[in-house]
């Protein structure tokens, strides 16, 4: 498979999952457009392997997710660049872990916001381009969290929810215009945002480190391993390929058997 000629915009893509889907599709031919936070010379560092590394052209949209003029900012600077979105994975994500009558407003707002918001503002902005020349791959990196609950986390649990409702509403409006939208819910994977969230939730349920991964994270997943960042990239190179031309409006759990249960 070849995705020369094809630009993929990921959001969240500075580390973690996202740059590993990032990373993937670049191998495969496609043009980036990272975003994420962190330190800028780290962001240029990744950004600059990634065209030496795949030999293809890569920029970077510092595109704040939660304001919705620099998400649809971000879709506009990718098409003057490399004149079109074919590509659109939703990737964004940040997570905060409280019960619900403690959990701060602002978060939870924050977190809508990032999490599912930014999703519908990428996709209003990147699908008339897409129709238009009638193929497209929208990829939204959703959770085990968008089929089942845990304490602790309504506004990701909600979040990622409503990625799953807005990825079967977006796959029905473009079946016929060769667009695919789906989602790809992993299990835990180990990235910076689990890692994270790993003291808040000693907290929580007072507990050590170690038990916070075992008995919390681990527990959830019946092969007791970890999903990787790169198992994610291969699914989500394959959504792109016309093998999976058929495949839309579709929640893919990735998950080692979690949701099976």
């Amino acid at each position: 498979m070849t995705l020369k000629n094809k630009t993929a915009v990921v959001t969240g893509s500075t580390s973690g999952i996202g740059l590993a889907i990032a990373r993937a599709l670049a191998k495969e031919g496609a043009s980036i457009v990272l975003n994420g936070f962190g330190p800028a010379e780290e962001i240029e560092k990744v950004r600059a392997e990634i065209e030496s590394g795949f030999g293809v052209k890569a920029i970077y949209s510092p595109a704040d997710m939660a304001k919705p003029d620099e998400v649809a900012g971000m879709i506009r600077l990718a098409e003057d660049t490399f004149g079109t979105v074919d590509i659109l994975v939703n990737n964004a994500g940040i997570q905060f872990v409280s019960p619900v009558e403690d959990f701060p407003i602002e978060k939870w707002d924050q977190i809508i916001a990032i999490n599912l918001s930014s999703a519908f503002h990428t996709i209003r902005a990147a699908l008339p381009g897409m129709k238009a020349r009638k193929w497209g791959r929208i990829i939204n990196t959703a959770s085990a969290h968008s089929l089942v609950a845990s304490p602790f986390k309504s506004a990701y649990v909600a979040a990622k929810h409503g990625i799953a409702g807005l990825t079967k509403t977006v796959a029905l409006e473009a079946a016929t215009f060769g667009v695919t939208v789906n989602c790809i819910s992993p299990g835990y994977v180990w990235t910076p945002l689990v890692e994270k969230q790993i003291p808040d939730t000693m907290k929580a349920r007072n507990m050590t480190k170690e038990q916070v991964i075992n008995d919390v994270l681990l527990e959830a997943q019946p092969t007791k391993q970890f999903v990787t960042a790169d198992q994610v990239a291969a699914l989500a190179v394959y959504l792109c390929s016309d093998a999976a031309s058929q495949i839309t409006g579709a929640n893919l759990s990735m998950d080692g058997g979690w949701t099976a249960k």
